[in-house]
């Protein structure tokens, strides 16, 4: 494994016509979640910085809780751009989903990269954003290709993959699951 957090795709590309025209619609229950399950992962996040600030390393279970979060993550997006076809399950659990991620158990971290993590991961941030502005104009028109081919080009995917790949690093990063910057390599 090259990051600890890697993506796995497994999307044979076929969509359903019905479900893609009404997939926003579809998607307000995880997104709705998505937000409630922030809120617990914001203050998982703030125990696992004080955590692994005094002990090196994020706690097992806070570590199993993010990693769950950022998959979930993962999962919606996908299914909200199109990049994957099927209704997701609404835990973050893994290899249950066409688009999933791998995450790497807890290793020791700096405490100095951890102290100055929110200050580390703004670049990264500003460069996840950017990058989603991408993939929903990607996802803008993949709608369309969808709905009319039942079937989601190949090159699209893969840009919708790379970009959730490099939030889901972002995240992880920002969230202390890896001590790991995001990369921009283009393998997934």
């Amino acid at each position: 494994m090259d990051h600890p957090i890697q993506l796995v795709v497994t999307d044979d590309l076929r969509r359903s016509r019905l479900t893609v025209f009404f997939r926003l619609i579809l998607a307000l229950p995880h997104f709705v979640w998505l937000a409630l399950w922030g809120i617990a992962a914001f203050f998982a996040h703030i125990v696992a910085w004080f955590a692994a600030l005094f002990t090196k390393r994020v706690p097992d279970g806070i570590h199993g809780f993010l990693a769950r979060y950022v998959r979930y993550q993962v999962h919606v997006y996908a299914y909200a751009t199109l990049a994957a076809n099927p209704f997701p399950k609404f835990d973050g659990s893994p290899g249950t989903y066409p688009i999933d991620v791998e995450v790497a158990p807890p290793v020791d971290q700096n405490r100095w990269t951890v102290f100055f993590r929110f200050i580390l991961a703004i670049p990264a941030m500003i460069l996840s954003g950017a990058m989603n502005y991408l993939m929903n104009i990607v996802a803008f028109f993949a709608w369309f290709v969808c709905l009319f081919t039942g079937k989601m080009p190949e090159g699209m995917r893969s840009v919708l993959a790379y970009v959730i790949r490099y939030h889901a690093q972002t995240q992880a990063y920002y969230s202390l699951v890896t001590p790991r910057y995001p990369s921009l390599d283009v393998g997934l």
